[in-house]
């Protein structure tokens, strides 16, 4: 049996769960768990609830141990509110179970539920994510939980009782958010509660009783209802639901309804036997799901609560927090569309499920591609601390899916970034300077740099906004040139004569940091000095503003590279 030398989180976590789960249920399956709700788009935030479970089981399954990772998709949930961007009609679906209600306009999939859940599946498929759905819905209306709802509401005074005792230490809490977090962070966990509807989920009581099951109304198909008497002999239940429809229902039989979260989740956890579950800051409240699913799961189901960490927020950079019932938040897709599977698998796998993070979408990604390169070259190098090259593994590959693709020659993403900003992505200009990059190693064809380079051809289009993009001079600037001082004129001299010898991304930089230098009467390879760094900051400026109109831009190098020689000495005066 294969076992893990690595010291990392997910090593830890996997320690525990395989001893959890052999003082358990010995010899079985170890069962890992996620919840999502596909009540809105399925947010990068929500990825966290899926990546942390993801982990912890490929690290058990690279160790030999069999693993199942559940997802249930709570798709059986009501749907709470019309999101920003969507007609107000949908309000009269409101209360409707979310796979009972149409998708957006213009979706081409069959209810609302099935339309947030396709994205997320094609972005897990692509992260390497292996897991069993399973769709609430589905378990519901199969009568799969019949035996679990009829002996909860042989208990619901005792569950009443329990619920009772953490109601009061919820009173007692009030609104307020977790402690440790942040303004930001406190905002984002209200934010999450709601859209996951934890906060406000009505735990079954009433004034004719405690019942946890909440039947869906035959006439309406919502949630209005209010269970007013039940017989446990017949299990016959009665109920009136506020569009004026009432009856009475062999509970026996029925499956037009659901168990109310606070015994849902606990139920869930004895039938699927988990053992590992995450669960959110919003779930970690004095009276919430989490603390009040202990005593449930054990006094009424006969089980134990799975163990697992509270994790963090994950937040955008520029963004004060993310929440499926805001509508426009970024999700995995989104990330997809502009990150490679193993550096979004990488920015969940190096913290802490307890460390919040940031996900940039910014210029900020650049940095963060850097950071995930330089990784790579100190794994390839062997030099890399355990720790990182643990976070790195797990992002590069799973234990089933092997290594996941990659770009065969991952140039920086800052300079394919910065040619397609110049090039506007026209493929022949864009090859053209990709050669040039390198002349020892030319790139011969995109395909090389694929899918790096389309990525970095989407977060341009997409995520930088038209006023910081890159515009070429189509003139050179006359009257600036005719302006400029004997010292600004000698710097352009002396680039222009460079420019053949150093036609290389490195041979740019070199001059282009050397002519101050040598103005300075130094050799080109002088370690700079404060004052050397103001004269060569006021060079770029003079070169920005003679090639692209403003004293800032991409990288120098790459955007001489990107110009091309004759342009450069035509827009330079030379």
């Amino acid at each position: 049996m294969a076992t893990s030398v690595e010291t990392d989180w997910v090593s830890r976590f996997a320690d525990e769960v395989i001893a959890e789960a052999e003082r358990r249920a010995p010899g079985k399956p170890i069962v890992c768990a996620s919840g999502l709700s596909p009540s809105g788009p399925i947010h990068l935030g929500n990825l966290r609830e899926v990546m942390t479970p993801h982990l912890v089981a490929d690290e058990i399954r690279r160790r030999g141990h069999e693993v199942v990772h559940i997802i249930s998709w709570d798709d059986y949930d009501r749907f709470r509110k019309v999101p920003a961007g969507v007609d107000s009609s949908w309000s009269e679906h409101i209360g409707k179970p979310l796979s009972s209600v149409p998708a957006p306009p213009g979706s081409t999939y069959p209810n609302w539920a099935e339309h947030f859940k396709a994205p997320m599946i094609s972005a897990l498929a692509a992260l390497g994510i292996e897991f069993r759905g399973i769709s609430q819905t589905e378990m519901y209306t199969s009568g799969a939980y019949r035996a679990q709802i009829l002996h909860a509401m042989r208990e619901r005074a005792r569950i009443d009782a329990i619920l009772d005792r953490h109601r009061t230490k919820g009173r007692a809490a009030g609104k307020k958010a977790p402690q440790g977090l942040d303004a930001v962070e406190a905002e984002a966990a209200a934010a999450a509660a709601e859209g996951s509807g934890a906060a406000s989920e009505d735990d079954g009581a009433a004034a004719a009783g405690y019942f946890p099951y909440k039947p869906y109304c035959a006439e309406c198909g919502r949630d209005l209802t209010t269970v007013t008497a039940y017989d446990d002999d017949t299990t016959e239940l009665s109920y009136t639901c506020a569009c004026g429809h009432a009856e009475t229902v062999r509970l026996a039989e029925h499956d037009r309804g659901k168990l109310v979260w606070k015994v849902d989740w606990p139920m869930r956890w004895a039938y699927e036997g988990v053992v590992f579950e995450p669960s959110g800051v919003d779930h970690q409240s004095p009276g919430s799901s989490w603390q009040v699913g202990e005593p449930i799961v054990r006094e009424i189901f006969g089980a134990e609560r799975p163990i697992g960490p509270m994790y963090a927020f994950v937040g955008i950079v520029g963004m004060a927090k993310m929440s499926s019932s805001k509508g426009a938040v970024p999700t995995a897709a989104d990330a997809l569309e502009i990150m490679e599977a193993p550096l979004l698998r990488w920015l969940y796998a190096r913290r802490r499920p307890n460390q919040s993070f940031k996900i940039a979408f910014d210029q900020e990604i650049q940095r963060l591609y850097d950071e995930w390169d330089t990784l790579a070259r100190k794994v390839a190098e062997g030099v890399a601390l355990p720790a990182d090259l643990a976070a790195y593994n797990r992002a590069a590959g799973t234990a089933t899916a092997g290594p996941l693709p990659v770009t065969p020659r991952p140039l920086p993403f800052r300079t394919l970034a910065s040619i397609l900003d110049v090039t506007t992505g026209h493929a022949e200009q864009t090859l053209r300077i990709l050669r040039d990059l390198d002349p020892e190693q030319p790139v011969t064809s995109l395909a090389e740099v694929r899918p790096r380079l389309d990525l970095a051809e989407r977060w341009i289009t997409t995520q930088v906004p038209a006023e910081q993009r890159t515009r070429v001079r189509e003139e050179p600037d006359a009257d600036l040139l005719a302006s400029l001082g004997e010292r600004e004129r000698e710097s352009l001299r002396l680039l222009l004569a460079g420019l053949d010898e150093h036609w290389s991304l490195d041979g740019l930089t070199a001059l282009v940091y050397g002519v101050p230098k040598v103005q300075a009467g130094l050799t080109p390879d002088a370690k700079p000095t404060p004052e050397l760094k103001v004269a060569q900051r006021e060079f770029f400026a003079l070169l920005y503003t003679l090639l692209v109109g403003r004293d800032t831009g991409p990288r120098l190098p790459t955007l001489l590279l990107a110009v091309g020689a004759g342009r450069v000495r035509e827009l330079l005066g030379g």
